[in-house]
């Protein structure tokens, strides 16, 4: 029996083949979890729950960016599955830019996916989650909250994943009450779709000098600790920032 046996979550962004979110959602589904994929594209989130081992998976269209949206989402998994156990707030787009190149729109983009989109999707499981008295919510941040930046995101970028962080720590204090717990992945450098061509061998070289076990995360390092805050075995933790960066950053 899996860990997430009787369980369904919700995985946003989750339709990139080798993205962390798909990852993540095949992990769940290995679990014997009933699986919620949601993305912009309704073809792609279908094809991706078609993917996942078992059966019984859906994929959704959704904009987290949008609140309406956002409550759609919610009622379509819970006519589906009839309980929402799981959220993984997984969407995010990054830009690498500087601090001046950052326009009002490269801002609005990044941080409104990343937020925003976190905010208004975890406002639309809270109600059934409280009802039910349980619910686990894994927010994706990033070590460049932590360290200001540094591989690809800009700043808009670090300040964005910075205020998940703030917003994990508080809705765990606010929900902790209802048996619902909210914790945060700081991913590090991962190769992903996001990564892929982007770095010079140069640049990846330097990359990998700052991690001390020498090799760039995969998206199942990232999928394993989503299972774990996901799951009962992490049942008394809430509120916290799990870093999964190969010690590239330790503090």
């Amino acid at each position: 029996m899996g860990l997430l046996d009787g369980k369904t979550a919700i995985i946003t962004g989750a339709a990139s083949p080798r993205g962390l979110g798909k990852a993540t959602a095949r992990l769940f589904a290995e679990h014997d979890a009933r699986v919620a994929i949601v993305d912009l594209d309704a073809d792609q989130a279908g094809s991706a729950a078609d993917d996942l081992p078992g059966s019984g998976h859906i994929g959704l269209a959704g904009d987290v960016t949008d609140r309406d949206a956002c409550d759609a989402v919610a009622k379509a998994v819970l006519e589906a599955f009839g309980r929402i156990d799981i959220l993984v707030n997984n969407a995010g787009i990054t830009q690498p830019l500087k601090l001046m190149e950052i326009t009002p729109e490269n801002y609005d983009a990044v941080t409104d996916v990343s937020l925003r989109g976190t905010l208004y999707m975890s406002q639309a499981v809270i109600p059934q989650m409280r009802a039910q008295k349980s619910g686990s919510i894994v927010n994706l941040s990033s070590v460049s909250a932590q360290r200001g930046g540094g591989i690809f995101g800009g700043p808009h970028y670090s300040a964005a994943k910075a205020g998940v962080l703030g917003l994990t720590k508080a809705m765990a204090r606010e929900l902790a009450p209802d048996g619902i717990r909210s914790n945060a992945i700081c991913p590090g450098f991962i190769a992903t779709d996001i990564t892929a061509g982007k770095l010079t061998p140069e640049m990846k070289a330097q990359v990998l000098a700052g991690i001390p076990m020498g090799r760039a995360g995969e998206a199942s390092d990232v999928a394993g600790c989503a299972l774990f805050l996901a799951s009962d075995l992490s049942a008394y933790v809430t509120g916290s920032e799990v870093d999964v960066n190969g010690g590239s950053l330790i503090h």
